[in-house]
Parts: C-alpha cells; sequence; structure tokens
C-alpha cells in the first residue's frame, strides 16, 4: 500500500500555488485554503480584511515513494519570492506571507535545513516563516483549482 503525507505551504495567492503543485509527479491533491491565525472557520473575505492572522495557503497530499517533502520545499521556494515580507507580486498583506507550516519535528528540520541551504547560497535573507501548522480550513469551493477552471 502507498503511503501518502501532508505538506503545508504559503506562497502568496493560493490560486497559482495550488495549480503549481498540482503538476508535480506524486502529488495526489492539492487543496486551496486558510491557516495560521486566530479565527476558527475563516472566510476568503475576513482573511482578506487581515484581522484574522490567516494565511492563503495549499494543503499538498503526495505519495512519499514518489515525491519527497525535501524536493516539495526546495520547489517552494522557486515558485516565489522569499525574501519579501507579505508581499508576492501586487498581492499585499498578511495572508499573502511566505510560510511552511510543518506538521511534525521531521518536516520542520527539513525546511529549515532548505532554508538555510538557499540563503547561503545564494545570499539572501529568507522570510519565511516555518511554524507549526494548528489547523488547515479548507477554502470556498470557487477557490479550489481555480486556474484550471478558468482554463477550461
Amino acid at each position: 500500500m502507498k503511503e501518502n503525507k501532508k505538506a503545508i505551504f504559503a506562497a502568496g495567492c493560493f490560486w497559482g500555488v495550488e495549480d503549481k503543485f498540482s503538476k508535480i509527479p506524486g502529488v495526489i491533491d492539492v487543496k486551496s485554503g486558510y491557516t495560521g491565525g486566530t479565527t476558527d472557520n475563516p472566510t476568503y473575505e475576513s482573511v482578506c480584511s487581515g484581522t484574522t492572522a490567516h494565511a492563503e495557503a495549499v494543503e499538498v497530499t503526495y505519495e512519499i515513494d514518489v515525491v519527497s517533502y525535501e524536493k516539495l520545499v526546495d520547489f517552494f521556494f522557486q515558485i516565489h519570492n522569499p525574501s519579501t515580507k507579505d508581499r508576492q507580486g501586487f498581492d499585499v498583506g498578511s495572508q499573502y506571507r511566505s510560510a511552511i507550516f510543518y506538521i511534525d519535528e521531521e518536516q520542520k528540520n527539513i525546511a529549515t535545513n532548505v532554508k538555510n541551504k538557499i540563503e547561503e547560497e545564494k545570499g539572501i535573507e529568507i522570510v519565511t516563516e516555518i511554524t507549526k501548522v494548528k489547523e488547515f480550513y479548507d477554502a470556498e469551493e470557487y477557490h479550489q483549482d481555480y486556474i484550471q477552471k478558468k482554463n477550461n
């Protein structure tokens, strides 16, 4: 039986992040949602208001025998600018922050090691927060697979 795990990342607007992760071999499912805040059952409107402290994030379900968590973290750092605080492109606000929400200590250690390696190799300061996930809330249905829906 194949073993699947989950990983949670925030890298700006979740639409593009979800679409990019969904194309990785070994990734089974990607959900857009919210995490890292203080409000239970947040909505898109409440997250955008800046009052919930949640980030737009994606929950990635992946097959560990096909793709490693380390490869997912490395990919995460390639698809956005991890050196800008609370901003990705034209999207500004804490809900667009760069963050890795780890599920266990192994994920925390891998994420920290990859972050440190990239900082050293590229000579940049990475502002990505690495935080233990508390709860991941699925975004509204119209946000799920948004780019795929718009391109069909």
